[in-house]
This record gives C-alpha cells, structure tokens and sequence, in this order.
C-alpha cells in the first residue's frame, strides 16, 4: 500500500492516479476499495486515502512500470506537483509438495499451515532413516552426503522459483534458511543444477542455519532436496519451516533489510504401527537350540500363506527366540514415498543387533529409543499393540490405537520406560492408551489380549486371556477325575500343582478374581 498524500505539496487537495498497462491499481478510500480508473477522475486528498499496486508478470527490466500521482489545488486545473513511482516486479516462490499429489506444484493453498485428514494440505517429510547402500555403516540421514539416486527418493522437494530482471538479484540477496529450533530436524541438499551426486552439497542444516542463493541466468528454478533427521518426540512437534527472504543490500556498514519472505511447513512422517489383522508381508522367527520343530511349523504355514520366512539363526539371536519383544514393525509415508521401519526396543537381549545387521537396508527404516533409567519386562514389545481401526464415541482412529501394558496408578509399579511412551505418543496418529497388566509376573498386553480378523461388525474380534474362564476348566477337569494332575510337567526348576492344589488356594483364587 502506498500512502497518497505523503508525497503531496503543500495546498495540495485532490490527486489524479495513471499507471501503465502491467500494474493494477486499487484505491482505499474511506474504508472502501474502488478498482481505478474509476468514474471518479480526482479524489480529496483526506482523509488519507491509500493506493494498492499489484502486477500480474514479472518485469522484462529494471522499473519498466510507472505510477503517476498528479496533485491539484482546491478547484485547481493544472497540477501543482506530480510523484513518480518507479515499479519492478520479480517472482520469488518457495514451492512443495503442500496439496500431496506427490509432486511439487504452485497452489494458492496457505504453504506455511499445516492441517490433517483428506481435505487437509502441508507438505510431509520423511525421516530418512534406511540405507539404501550397502557400503555405509549408519542410517542414510547419520551423514551429510548423497550415496545414491535411491536415497534422493526418500528425501522431499523443494523448489525455489525465480523470475525477473537479472540486476535485481544481482544487486539483492536470496537467502534460503531454517529457524534455529529446527535446523537439527532437518537436512537441505542443493543439486547445484546437476544430476550427478558429488555435486549434491548439504546447505541447510545442524549448524548451517542459512544459505545464499545465486540463481542462475538460465535456469528459473532451483531445486532442494529434504530429509527429515528426527522423528517426532516429546520436545519436537514434528512442524519444521522453511524461509527464503530477499533482501536489499545495504550501504556500507548498514545491515540488509527484508524486502519479501515465503515459507513452507513441513510436518515429519509419524511412524505408524501395523495391526496383526493385516495381510502378512514377511515372516520372522528365530532359530534356538530346543524349537526345531517350531521353526519347522512355521515355515509351512508361511509357505501355505505365500509369504516369505527369514530365520534368525541362533548364532545371530545368541538363544533369545523372543523376536516378537525385540522388534515392533511399523511404516513411514509421504504422498512421494512409503517404506516399512522397523521399532527397535530398549529390551536389548540376545537379538539385540539383529535389527541393524538384519532388517536395516534399502528402503527398509529404523529407529530405537533408549531407556536410561533402566528398563523393565514392561519394555518389551510383547507390551506393545496395535488395534485395528476404530471410532470411539465418536471419534475416528483410522490408524487404530497403540495398546501398551501398564501398572495400576499406585506406587513402585511397573511402566513402560518414558522415552518409548513420549515416542509413541507424539506420534499422534495412533493415540495410546495405557492398560492394566502389571498383575502379570512377565506383564506383556499380548499375553491376555489379541485382534483377529472377522467378517462381520468392525471387521475384527478383541480376543481376551480369561483367569475367570481358566478356573471354570481346571474345576471340571477336578470333577472328571484329574485333580491330581500336575501343571508344567516337563518343565524343569519350576514347582509342578496339580489341579486340586490350585484350586484350594484361597490366595491365588483372590488375586486372579482381581486380575478378571
């Protein structure tokens, strides 16, 4: 907006407006906008009228469009002073892929909000947490370099538009930058308008907080590319901006000043957990020294359901056959890209470099959170479900619900540890909630409930472990005559009851009348 009468002379009191044809002229005049020309030749110079220049194509040259102000005295008919203004118009756009079609496009969307659901719009970041070459040691994003072609396609564009007269990006700076709480987030690569990878250089990111941009005399375009480094946690949202500024050069011994500024929003890809209600994509299982027949068993139902086997052999596992606490599999997703990632928990047995030697690989993500309080039975994955989706009152969860075991709220029980359940819930998608299940000497969810696939009502049955239920068959199994029977026969180092003994313990029947 451009004030009127800040450049009017004195005993000026009207003013006439001209443009030439590339600028579109509005004028506020007493809370009123009025397109120009206008029938209206002359205006009155109060009170504080106010002119809104807007231009539809960029300028072919520096000020190659014009503003002209003519101003009048009262009842004047030649002007008493006129104002030129000297117009340039470039084009500076910071563009993602914000309507997810899963390629990058202008929209007249609002680029620097970010909202969800179908009819949502933002732009999506993966956390490039595979390895897509062999040869590296760590995950994709533990190094500032471009291996590979696959590892771009992980990464999210960004492209930065600029049209306009040469001299003025000569004689101004485009700077692309991050806000400092996110530059470790994130990671921004520049092609420098070349398609081979040594030529890929990280600009954006940990201590780089800025970059300038020279854009090139042949190219209106400069493309980024951009990983996500971090997963969405207790202190991080999962929201990272993107600006690029123009600024003016200063004088000497000035500093530059702002003239214009576009953002974009990114929210990071939430790792989304799988339901076993699914269709079976792999199937593992670890091989010890005493289940060659479990092992077996399973091979053939893999092999009549059509899916892959892959064994952990035990020199691999170190005789901890328990891969269902090790491991949690989920999946990231972007409009561009999905890949599995695969939950590794804090458990850290005998499995526990079976998942980076493993599973990590192309197109195949990881990720693990620590517990430095020490861990318990309730960190296992055993403890860690998914409900297929549901609504409740209400509310749709078309994710489903993490599921996780938990004490009582009282003193000195068992929790999950802190980092894992902030994890879990910042990921927002699959809200959790916590359950009773510390009245369990190993104290897993999986060991009293699990979802199976159902034809009917919501597509699945919530299949639960019943003490009450249990009792009912140990007392017709005493009224058929077996009341001697001992429990765990075959198992050594464990205390063997027999049907009458477990039944005539009064204590035992309370706490499982509690636990039901």
């Amino acid at each position: 907006a451009v004030p009127v009468p800040s450049s009017a002379p004195r005993g000026a009191a009207s003013f006439q407006v001209q443009a030439t044809p590339g600028v579109k002229l509005w004028l506020l005049h007493e809370a009123q906008s009025v397109k120009l020309p206008s029938s209206v030749s002359r205006w009155p110079l109060a009170p504080g009228p106010e002119l809104l220049l807007a231009m539809d194509c960029p300028s072919k040259d520096v000020g190659d469009e014009k503003v002209r102000v003519s101003y009048f005295r009262e009842d004047g008919g030649v002007p008493v002073g006129r104002a030129v203004l000297y117009l340039t118009c470039v084009e500076v756009s910071l563009d993602a892929d914000v309507n997810r079609s899963g390629a990058v496009s202008r929209t007249l969307l609002d680029k620097a909000s970010w909202t969800w659901g179908p009819e949502g719009h933002g732009a999506v970041l993966l956390v490039n947490c595979d390895r897509d070459d062999a040869g590296a040691e760590g995950l994709d994003n533990e190094d500032s370099a471009v291996r590979s072609y696959d590892d771009l396609k992980d990464m999210a564009q960004l492209v930065l538009r600029t049209r306009g007269p040469r001299a003025i990006f000569t004689g101004h700076r485009l700077l692309l930058h991050v806000d400092f709480g996110d530059a470790d987030k994130i990671r921004v690569f520049c092609d420098g308008n070349s398609v081979e990878l040594e030529k890929f250089k990280p600009v954006l990111g940990g201590c780089k907080l800025a970059y300038t941009v020279r854009p090139s005399r042949h190219h209106h375009e400069s493309v980024f590319y951009v990983e996500g480094l971090a997963f969405p946690d207790v202190a991080f949202s999962g929201l990272v901006s993107l600006h690029v500024t123009l600024l003016e050069s200063p004088e000497k011994g000035l500093l530059e000043s702002p003239i214009f500024t576009d953002s974009v929003v990114f929210r990071v890809a939430p790792w989304i957990m799988t339901p076993n209600t699914a269709a079976p994509l792999e199937v593992f299982v670890c091989s010890v020294e005493n289940n060659k027949e479990f092992v077996t068993a399973v091979g053939a139902l893999a092999e009549r359901a059509q899916c892959p086997l892959t064994v952990c052999p035990a020199p691999q596992n170190h005789q901890d056959r328990w891969i269902q606490d090790e491991v949690e599999f989920g999946y990231i997703q972007a409009p561009h890209k999905t890949f599995p990632v695969v939950f590794d928990s804090p458990r850290d047995r005998g499995l526990k470099d079976f998942p980076v030697r493993s599973i990590l690989g192309p197109d195949f993500g990881y990720v693990a959170r620590q517990a430095p309080e020490g861990t318990s039975s309730l960190d296992s994955f055993g403890n860690l479900e998914v409900s297929p989706p549901v609504t409740v009152q209400g509310k749709e969860y078309p994710l489903g619900r993490i599921l996780i075991g938990s004490s009582f709220p009282r003193l000195g029980g068992r929790r999950m540890a802190k980092a894992v359940r902030d994890f879990l819930v910042a990921q927002k998608v699959q809200a959790p909630v916590e359950l009773f299940s510390d009245w369990l000497h190993v104290g897993h969810v999986d060991e009293f409930l699990s979802f199976v696939p159902a034809p009917d009502r919501k597509g699945f049955r919530l299949l639960l472990a019943s003490p009450s239920a249990c009792y009912q068959l140990l007392k017709e199994k005493q009224e058929e005559g077996f009341g001697e029977a001992a429990m765990f026969q075959g198992r050594a180092g464990v205390p063997k009851p027999t049907v009458n003994e477990i039944l005539a313990n009064e204590e035992l029947r309370k706490f499982n009348d509690y636990a039901q």
